[in-house]
């Protein structure tokens, strides 16, 4: 009865097998059978993302206030002069990132838009100009406003004479498109490669024993937390990843939480970001430089303050400027500076006060000016899609909005559950995982086989936008594409119909074999081209009079909704939409669209694209109105969190009334956490105080500290050839201390005296309440009544925690 009860101890819910829904019968039921293999493990269980290092909110904001009284200690004007500075370098700081970030998006716009047209043809004058830029002079001298280059789909518009397409054969202009877009992916997927890094790791001894599984099956985790024994070649080793692929909004979102990913926002996965970025775009795939912009000026942010000691030496203050420059690469993306804002607050950040608004809002506004200034586009303008239809939308079409909205939100949940089973099967796949490039290839041929036959997405992905949101009352459309199908005034025209329907299904299935492909890459330019297309389809079956409302104002709100019902983005989007058509008065159909989507793509998928690809990728998230919504659901309270004993074993320093204990038992206590794989655990101090027998929390030594003062103020100690072991005090001097007569070393100053705890019988919502919004590493847990410490919980068993949750 008695090995029964010690087992039952051993239980921690990261482990067990869920029988039941209730606490008490989770902490009653029998162990399974990785959980017996625990009981009797030298090593313990393991937490998942142990890849993965956190900081502290608080410790942090502790330390700034040190840095920030010692500045303003002294007087003198030199003193006042630093103090000034130390104040206005978060300003000075948002200044340049936003200035730099637009610098960067110039390059990569006017490279994207030379790159992209080399598909199709080039330009005779001058090989480095894109196709606008070289017939622009020319369709001036034939008061052409633009040109659109369809003549082989029967157009009547004049051919751009400076443009040289590589062959009037049809077979053989596709052969060209396939062919270059192949050498455009392997480029950028080649270059991607290059940013190849290993998360840190902890590393053990040889004779490590293999640790209980704990990765899901079902993508949570994915198989990357799955530790392989110390004695394999592949010891130690942290999990791989492309820093510069995908969007980067995930890996940030992660960051921006308080975990950290070494070298993410490094110089070198900037450029590489910056060049794969221009020549996947070119590629024509379904996906867009936007996520892409925003982790460059993350990148630009995070070096621009390694420059500030104040940020570069605190990662609190650290976060709160990404969270600021963030914002400017959506500024530049969309030429939306306050929709880039808006975007940070509402879908990145999770820290975001007063101060980093302002901050925000300054740093958006300037790459929003540097940009204009530039001209990357050639317009003088920011908007980069202005309309003007000029025509007022009656109440029946709220109706046709509705529909959209409903269309938008089912695409959005069909686009987050086909692409994540997509990403747990396909790219598991032996060959598709050892070989990315090769999985770029694949997709950019199966992109040009089902793009380049329809004409209306044939163009990247802005130009398709562009198109489909066309005005066809304006003279200067006449000639488009789409114009000329839709002048038709007897019946409908099917073949018109028929290309913008495979359009939209061509754009649902490459986007979900597209996102998440080794290349940097974004999902917003090929979600609005879906719901653009599908508004457009919506807008032209509609029965309607020339004076009526023109079907571009269908595309626009389809373009909102379907991206609305990807990315669950609500007032940000409206915002977004508005500043990038300069169209105010058709903000109220993108508000309903938008709320709609979101709700019906909510109910089909409860996360949205950059929440479940965090999941797919296995980076550790804590959403606290996520949580608090689970937990509360279960009615679970904190005892749910509390580790087995054999692990609070493993953690907890008895300290004798001396407050000093011997060198051999931390390095033994170190050396249990390395073995676990942990990086950022701790070990607790208790003391017991007669003639009371309970131990009473003292303090919390993490175990990074830790390890510095083993490593690094230990070999200072002179030892004679017979010392084996010295002292270390760990609580300071007591009243009546004596000065030792042995060899000692005072780790004191490294404890944190005041570890923030809780009940163990609270509601587990305080506890994701604590570690959301006070930013916490580590939580311990109390006894009721006594006072006495029966756990501690990190950041990453909560999340962890959650994790299961979910799957349930």
């Amino acid at each position: 009865m008695s090995e029964d009860l010690e087992a039952g101890n051993e239980r921690t819910p990261l482990l067990h097998d869920r029988r039941s829904s209730n606490l008490h019968g989770v902490e009653s039921s029998t162990l399974s059978k990785e959980e017996q293999q625990l009981v009797d493990s030298t090593v313990g269980e393991r937490l998942p993302y142990n890849d993965y290092t956190t900081i502290d909110w608080l410790h942090d904001l502790v330390q700034d206030s040190y840095r920030f009284r010692h500045i303003n200690a002294f007087s003198g004007l030199r003193y006042k002069l630093l103090s000034l500075f130390d104040a206005s370098s978060g300003w000075i700081a948002v200044v340049v990132i936003g200035a730099l970030t637009a610098v960067v998006a110039f390059f990569v716009d006017v490279a994207v838009a030379t790159v992209a047209d080399w598909k199709t043809g080039y330009c005779s004058t001058d090989m480095w100009k894109s196709r606008e830029n070289c017939c622009r002079d020319h369709a001036e001298s034939l008061s052409f406003s633009k040109f659109h280059l369809f003549a082989d789909s029967g157009s009547a518009e004049p051919v751009c004479t400076e443009w040289n397409a590589w062959s009037d054969s049809y077979a053989r202009s596709f052969a060209a498109y396939a062919a270059l877009a192949l050498v455009f992916g392997t480029i950028s997927s080649s270059a991607t490669m290059l940013t190849r890094s290993q998360l840190p790791s902890v590393e053990g001894p040889n004779e490590q024993p293999p640790s209980p599984p704990i990765a899901k099956q079902n993508g949570s985790h994915i198989s990357t937390d799955v530790r392989i024994p110390a004695s394999t070649p592949d010891s130690g080793a942290g999990k791989v990843m492309y820093m510069a692929a995908g969007s980067g909004i995930p890996e940030i979102k992660t960051i921006l939480s308080g975990f950290s990913i070494p070298s993410f926002l490094s110089l070198k996965v900037l450029v590489v970001k910056a060049f794969g970025a221009v020549f996947a775009v070119s590629t024509g795939m379904c996906l867009g430089k936007e996520g892409p912009f925003v982790h460059i000026s993350t990148c630009v942010g995070y070096l621009v303050g390694s420059f500030f000691p104040k940020y570069n030496d605190n990662g609190r203050k650290m976060r709160e400027l990404l969270s600021a420059a963030c914002s400017s690469g959506l500024s530049v993306a969309f030429g939306a500076p306050i929709g880039g804002v808006l975007f940070s607050y509402e879908e990145i950040s999770t820290y975001f006060p007063r101060k980093v608004l302002w901050r925000a809002f300054l740093c958006s506004l300037t790459a929003a000016i540097i940009l204009k200034l530039l001209n990357p586009t050639g317009t003088g303008k920011l908007v980069l899609f202005e309309t003007k239809y000029g025509i007022e939308y009656e109440p029946v079409h709220y109706l046709v909005f509705i529909v959209l909205g409903v269309v938008g939100g089912i695409f959005g949940g069909l686009f987050c559950k086909l692409n994540f089973i997509w990403s747990k099967h396909f790219r598991k796949i032996p060959l598709i995982k050892r070989n990315p490039v090769f999985e770029v290839g694949l997709v950019v041929l199966a992109t040009a086989l089902l793009q380049f036959p329809n004409p209306l997405t044939r163009e990247p992905g802005d130009i398709i936008i562009k198109n489909l949101l066309v005005d066809c009352s304006h003279i200067a459309s006449k000639h488009s594409f789409v114009c000329l199908h839709e002048v038709q005034t007897k019946g409908m025209n099917w073949i018109y119909i028929g290309w913008l329907t495979y359009g939209t299904l061509a754009k649902l299935v490459l986007t979900i074999i597209t996102f998440g492909c080794k290349v940097p890459s974004g999902v917003i330019i090929p979600a609005l081209d879906a719901g653009a297309l599908f508004g457009r389809l919506v807008g032209y079956v509609l029965p309607y009079t020339p004076n009526d409302v023109s079907p571009g104002i269908f595309a626009l709100v389809g373009a909102a909704a379907f991206l609305a019902g990807v990315s669950r983005m609500t007032i940000s989007l409206a915002v977004i939409m508005f500043e990038l058509t300069g169209e105010l008065q058709y903000a109220v159909p993108n508000m309903i669209t938008i709320l709609i989507a979101k709700w019906v793509a909510d109910a089909i998928s409860a996360e949205g694209v950059y929440d479940l690809a965090q999941s797919v990728l296995g980076h550790p998230f804590l959403d606290p109105d996520v949580a608090l919504q689970i937990v509360r659901r279960k009615g679970l309270k904190v005892s749910a969190l509390i580790p087995p004993k054999k692990t609070m074993d493993d953690i907890t320093v008895h300290i004798p009334p001396s407050n000093i204990v011997p060198t051999s038992l931390l390095r033994r206590k170190l050396d249990s956490l390395k073995r676990r794989g942990l990086m950022d655990a701790g070990l607790v101090l208790v003391q017991t105080h007669p003639p009371s027998t309970i131990p009473v929390l003292q303090g919390y030594l993490s175990q990074a500290e830790l390890a510095f003062g083993l490593s690094e103020l230990s070999p200072h100690i002179p030892l004679s050839p017979s010392q084996q072991d010295y002292n270390i005090r760990l609580l300071g001097h007591t009243i009546d201390d004596v000065p030792p007569d042995h060899l000692e070393v005072d780790l004191s100053p490294f404890v944190d005296r005041t570890p923030l705890s809780i009940c163990r019988e609270a509601p587990l919502e305080y506890a994701v309440e604590m570690f959301g919004k006070l930013g916490l590493r580590y939580l311990c847990v109390t006894e009721e009544g006594t006072g006495r410490l029966v756990g501690v919980i990190i950041k990453k068993r909560l999340v962890g925690f959650i994790e299961e949750l979910k799957e349930e």
